[in-house]
Order: C-alpha cells, then structure tokens, then sequence
C-alpha cells in the first residue's frame, strides 16, 4: 500500500481508542507534521469517518462519541496487502510491534466490508510465519510478486478444509494441474508457500504460491491428514533443505567470525580461520542472494569457488563502476551530482 494509505489507517486506529488526542502528540506518533496530520484528517472524514477536532494551541482530534464507524474503503488488493504486511509484522520481524500489529489487524478488519473481511480473516487464520530457524538453510533469489486474489483464494480453501484444483509451474519449467488438500500457507522470507497433500502422488508437498495458477475450490469437504512434522513452517524449512542447490559458495572473508555470524551466520556455516578472519560456505539457487550477503558484509573476501561467482561478481563490478562514474559527471548548470560521503 502507499505510505498515505498506510498512515490513514495507523490514525484510524490511534483514533479508535477514544480518547482526546493532542494534534502535536498525534502527529509526533505518526511521524508526520500538523499539516500532513490535518490533510490526513480530512481524508478520514472523506470516508464518513466522524472526526471532531477542537482549534487553538491546544487542539486535538478524537473520533464522535456513539459514532457508527463506516466500512474501511479500500479495495481488494489494498485489504491483503494490508494483512500480508501486518502479519509479517507480528512475525516478531521488527522487535515491539509484533502484538500491537495484531491488535491493529483485529480492528481494522471489525471495519471492512463483509467480503473483504472473510478474505483477510481467512489469510491471517490460515499463515504461518517462519524464519530459517538457524544455520542450513538460505534464502534464494528474491521473491517473485504474488497474485492477490491466488493468495486469498488459497487461504480460504485451507480454512474452509475444501479440495482445490489449480494449474502449477515446477521448478523445472514443466506445467501440469494439481488437485490437493490445502492445509496452511508459509511465509518464509520473500517467499509463500503452500502446504497441502497431493492426491495424484499420494505424498505431502510445497508448493510455490507465486507459481500457482486459476485456483478454484472442488467443492469436495476433506478431514485434514496428519503432517509428518511439528507444523508447517517445519515441514517447509525441511523440505527447502532438502532440495539440490546448484551452487555452493566458499569463500574467505576478512572479518571476525562473530561480526560475519551476527550478518549472516543463519544462512551460511561460518569458520573461524584466525584472527581478524573466517570461511563461509553456504549453498543457493542463484548467486544473487550470496553477493548480497558478502557485500552486506562490508568487507574484503577471496572466493574459493565456484567460478561462476567470480564472473558474476565482475559483472556486478561493472554495472556498479558505470553508476558510480555517471554519479560523478556534472549536469548542465555546471554543478556536481555526485554525493558526498554516506555515513554509516
């Protein structure tokens, strides 16, 4: 959602505690200036939104006592973006906002039509978060965009335990129908996956949620299996692991081994090799994720292997040598477009 959508609805909610709020104290927790907070007022009562403000060096805002809160005008897409990024937030991704993005999903769902409230509640009911949970496993290139209505389409099969048909892409480019039951979707890093039993190949398996086509439930009612795991974000993390990865990355690094293990030690087997210095190796489907992680590391490395990552490193040197030499040429009017130094 855009960040005047998203701040909309962080007001909506300040607001709905009922209290008087002081305009300073409200825009100083939205972040924004009086001004800013007055336009996104306006825009609350736009929406038939009741809000009473009071003028004056003190003034503030405070929603109409006994008012009937309108449905949330946003649409579809809007509706799940807004759960997808509240429930990566209670995920614990960002330390102290994991309740309170909870709290807030809660409320701003009470207000939303009744279709979009089904859509949401279903995805929020039917996600489980997860993290890689430790060293072994490591994220992949990032993650493809995922179709909104796919998403909750998924996510309401698995809640209303009904059979579902769709068309799915293999990793190996191959294309072939798939008829499951759906049992929960994953969140893992930039990717959603589904967990559901295969009926064709009588076995459990995961499906990449961004590969999956024209979802559409059978209408057939299914008693849930029992999943060879603790859960699903388990059973996903296993699975990942588990697949062939093409590239194993060895490289060493001149840093400390508990500075590269506090980066990027849960994705990568960190060894410390002597003072000052360590080998990592870890192992990915493409060699995007691994030069992010060494650069995040900001510091120099000797690659061991593959060779390919010495090629694609030099092609990455390349296109960052041409942005750093056109940020330095002078526009028209003579001046320098190059930045200064970037602190840390």
């Amino acid at each position: 959602m855009a960040n005047t959508s998203t701040r909309t609805l962080r007001l909506l909610s300040l607001l709905q505690t009922h209290r008087y709020w002081p305009g300073a104290e409200l825009a100083g927790r939205l972040g924004v200036s009086v001004r800013t907070l007055r336009r996104d007022v306006d825009r609350l009562r736009e929406l038939g939104y009741p809000v009473e403000a009071q003028r004056g060096a003190d003034g503030g805002y405070q929603l109409a006592a006994g008012a009937v809160l309108p449905p949330l005008v946003i649409d579809d897409e809007e509706a799940v973006a807004l759960a997808v990024g509240l429930q990566a937030a209670a995920s614990g991704a960002v330390e102290g906002i994991a309740e309170s993005s909870v709290r807030v999903l809660a409320k701003v769902a009470q207000v939303m039509p009744a279709r979009l409230r089904r859509r949401v509640e279903a995805l929020r009911a039917m996600t489980v978060p997860a993290d890689w949970g430790g060293p072994g496993g490591a994220p992949g290139a990032p993650g493809t965009g995922i179709d909104a209505d796919v998403l909750t389409a998924v996510a309401l099969a698995c809640r209303d335990g009904e059979g579902l048909r769709f068309s799915y892409t293999a990793a190996d480019g191959r294309r072939g129908d798939r008829h499951v039951e759906p049992l929960r979707l994953v969140c893992l890093g930039r990717r959603w996956y589904l967990v559901a039993y295969d009926l064709a190949r009588h076995d459990w398996r995961i499906f990449r949620v961004d590969r999956i086509e024209a979802p559409h439930g059978t209408g057939a009612a299914f008693r849930p299996r029992e999943l060879p795991a603790d859960d699903a974000a388990a059973f996903v993390r296993t699975r990942l692991r588990e697949q062939p990865r093409p590239h194993r990355i060895d490289v060493l690094v001149d840093a400390g081994a508990a500075a590269v293990r506090e980066r990027i030690g849960r994705w990568s087997t960190v060894e410390e090799t002597g003072p000052g210095r360590c080998r990592v190796r870890m192992t990915a489907d493409s060699l995007e994720w691994p030069i992010m992680a060494l650069g995040s590391l900001r510091a120099d490395f000797r690659v061991l292997g593959p060779p390919e990552l010495l090629g694609e490193l030099r092609a990455w040197g390349v296109r960052f040598g041409r942005a750093g030499r056109a940020a330095g040429t002078e526009t028209g009017d003579g001046t320098e477009t190059g930045a200064g130094p970037v602190s840390e």
